[in-house]
């Protein structure tokens, strides 16, 4: 096969309206450039060399290129906003990045929870294909591969935050953060503290985020030469309860620990709690550091120490990704992970000497 035959051949399938349907990846690919720089002469900058800039026309007018146009009688443009749900402080975060962006674009936002109940993201789809979206962005969930399916035959853009690691949004551009750095930044903390005995209380094990934390805290254990104890990681879905049921089962041990890591704030609060109403005291008796850094965390009793994750740029760079989509602009770089930061305050101290 000659070079550039295959995007030739995609580029023949032609929509109802008779125009040739072409993607710039292929245009990049049969050009031998990069897909940002097919982007910058579609949408007219100027730093392209002129060479390139004439190769890349040329295939553009040859294939017939033309961009997604807008959703037939729409004035506004919108982008849908999916949560599994949305009683939790750090959702509040990542639509507050959507939203400055979205408000800065002209664009409007519409968020949803399909909670996982049966039928709910059928009827989200439903529901998104009447208001023609142009755009979704989903925060820790999955779809249902035929419903990933129906967006794509619908052409709308994707884009993810967190991803839960399932298939069928595998070739989405995705937006993290640097959650295995974050997990051994905090158990490093606790181990320069003195802290030997540290117990841990994961995320859902079906997202990538959780196993990363995970990943991170036995990292710093191995290279502190610490031995893991597999009895001092407990359960844990990110909410308050679970942060005390979990604080509740490490105390319980024949040996419990002297600090806790948990894999969100909201369930270091639930464990600051269970310690309250056995009457420890944090940090004298027991140290304790989230994840997260949500604005209420600086005000708990005692201000805990935690790991900042930028959830509102997490929230701004997929909505920029989304933008960019929608105009079939593709992002440079299909996987993104924003930097954590251990934020130091008073919930951890050295392990009290018996």
């Amino acid at each position: 096969m000659v070079a550039g035959e295959g995007a030739r051949r995609k580029a023949e399938a032609r929509s109802p309206d008779g125009a040739v349907k072409v993607t710039i990846t292929e245009i990049a690919r049969e050009a031998g450039v990069s897909v940002p720089t097919v982007s910058r002469v579609v949408n007219g900058r100027s730093d392209v060399s002129p060479a390139t800039r004439a190769r890349v026309e040329d295939l553009l007018h040859r294939h017939g290129y033309r961009r997604r146009p807008a959703a037939p009688g729409t004035k506004a443009a919108l982008l849908d906003l999916v949560f599994n749900d949305l009683d939790s402080p750090w959702a509040v975060e990542i639509i507050r990045g959507v939203e400055e962006v979205a408000h800065e674009a002209g664009v409007g936002t519409v968020v949803s929870a399909i909670h996982d109940r049966a039928g709910a993201a059928r009827q989200w789809m439903t529901n998104l294909r009447a208001r023609a979206s142009d755009g979704v962005i989903l925060v820790t969930s999955a779809l249902e591969p035929g419903l990933h399916d129906e967006l794509r035959h619908l052409g709308v853009p994707l884009a993810v935050i967190d991803p839960a690691g399932r298939s069928p949004v595998a070739e989405a551009p995705t937006v993290g953060a640097t959650n295995w750095a974050g997990g051994m930044a905090a158990t490093e903390h606790l181990l320069q503290l003195g802290h030997r005995r540290i117990g841990f209380i994961e995320g859902p094990p079906r997202l990538l985020c959780s196993r990363a934390r995970l990943d991170g805290y036995r990292a710093a254990l191995d290279a502190a030469r610490v031995a893991a104890d597999g009895d001092l990681v407990v359960p844990g879905d990110f909410y308050p309860e679970s942060g005390f049921v979990g604080a509740g089962r490490l105390l319980d041990l024949p040996e419990p620990p002297t600090a806790i890591f948990a894999a969100s704030d909201q369930m270091a609060l639930g464990a600051i709690e269970a310690l309250r109403r056995r009457g420890l005291r944090v940090p004298q008796d027991m140290s304790v550091v989230g994840f997260d850094d949500l604005p209420e965390v600086r005000w708990s009793s005692p201000p805990l120490t935690t790991v900042r994750q930028p959830l509102s740029d997490m929230g701004k760079l997929a909505a920029r990704m989304l933008l960019d989509l929608a105009r079939d602009v593709e992002p440079a770089a299909p996987r993104v992970e924003l930097a954590t930061e251990l934020v130091v305050r008073a919930s951890t101290a050295p392990p009290r000497r018996a």
